[in-house]
């Protein structure tokens, strides 16, 4: 047992049980074939993520005119979505070819931290980037006014401090649970309901705990995003041009497709009844806002924002310089 392992062990509670020095992510399949199969398509996936969110990092950094409220928030997006992927699918690669599908329980501890830190901060940030869509819709004139880059800095801030703070409560509660075996965990990465259900006593409290962080992280922020686009929808209403509209409109689709690509997961997973539990199910639908949103909400922004295809042109040597 390494020194990290019986550090984090120290930490937490034995219980007068014996305790699981590692846990075992036994991931989608068995079967070698197959197995490199998923190493192909789930390695491509991961590289197409990481190109397409380091794209518009490059391009929101390089391009002046992208130096704007909504841009610095798409980057920070960006960077959680390369961050979020990063977290689990590496790992998952290493173990779809090795023998060994072994995690330390440090290890297991410290991605579940960063893991639920990372999505506590995404699910937060889109109330941020429908508070960003809500001003520049109802309050044009006064768009940079009200979100100076100070506002921005704090509010993308906020969330990061938030995500993780709820993460660390989270991460703190499952695994301080005594673990004395079976180490098995039905799943590719090391998430909370995956790896509390290998308990050896009963969880009940600490499900109820994760229940009021999910209303927190899921509701709350779902219910502000969707009173955000009610004066949002009004305000277009508002406007008389059919033009407008339609800009108006498409300014705010992005942001909501990828909203929807996130939460409707993401609300599966962690608000639905303990009863209804089902790790086979719960690896597959996790794929959808860890692995596929990150690979899809570069393609959703750059397809829908003329002002991304602009900059990218502009970068490849095509496009007008600026002066």
């Amino acid at each position: 047992m390494d020194s990290l392992t019986a550090s984090t062990m120290w930490m937490f509670p034995r219980h007068n049980q014996s305790w699981v020095s590692e846990f075992i992510l036994i991931g989608f399949s068995s079967v070698p074939t197959t197995n490199s199969i998923l190493f192909i398509v789930f390695l491509l996936i991961y590289l197409s993520s990481v190109l397409g969110n380091g794209l518009i990092i490059m391009l929101v950094c390089l391009d002046i005119q992208l130096h704007t409220p909504m841009y610095f928030f798409l980057c920070t997006l960006s960077l959680l979505d390369m961050s979020f992927v990063t977290t689990t699918v590496p790992q998952m690669l290493v173990h779809l070819l090795a023998h060994s599908q072994t995690i330390s329980f440090a290890g297991c501890w410290l991605q579940m931290f960063v893991f639920g830190g990372l999505g506590g901060t995404e699910c937060t940030f889109f109330v941020v980037m429908a508070y960003d869509r809500y001003v520049a819709i109802c309050y044009p004139l006064r768009y940079t006014v009200i979100l100076n880059w100070g506002l921005c800095i704090q509010l993308a801030g906020g969330t990061w401090i938030c995500g993780f703070f709820s993460s660390l409560l989270h991460t703190f509660f499952t695994m301080s649970l005594p673990y004395c075996g079976p180490n098995r965990v039905n799943h590719y990465f090391c998430e909370g309901p995956s790896v509390r259900s290998l308990a050896c006593m009963d969880t009940h409290t600490i499900e109820m705990v994760d229940s009021v962080l999910s209303v927190i992280l899921v509701i709350i922020p779902t219910s502000l995003i969707v009173a955000s686009y009610i004066h949002i929808v009004m305000a277009i209403l508002k406007i008389k041009s059919t033009q407008g509209r339609c800009k108006a409109f498409s300014t705010c689709a992005s942001h909501l497709t990828v909203v929807t690509l996130f939460y409707v997961p993401a609300s599966y997973i962690y608000l639905r009844p303990n009863s209804s539990y089902s790790s086979e199910r719960d690896k597959q639908v996790s794929l959808f806002y860890n692995v596929f949103t990150a690979l899809l909400n570069p393609v959703v922004y750059s397809l829908r924002n003329k002002d991304i295809k602009r900059a990218f042109l502009k970068v490849m040597g095509h496009g007008p310089v600026d002066s």
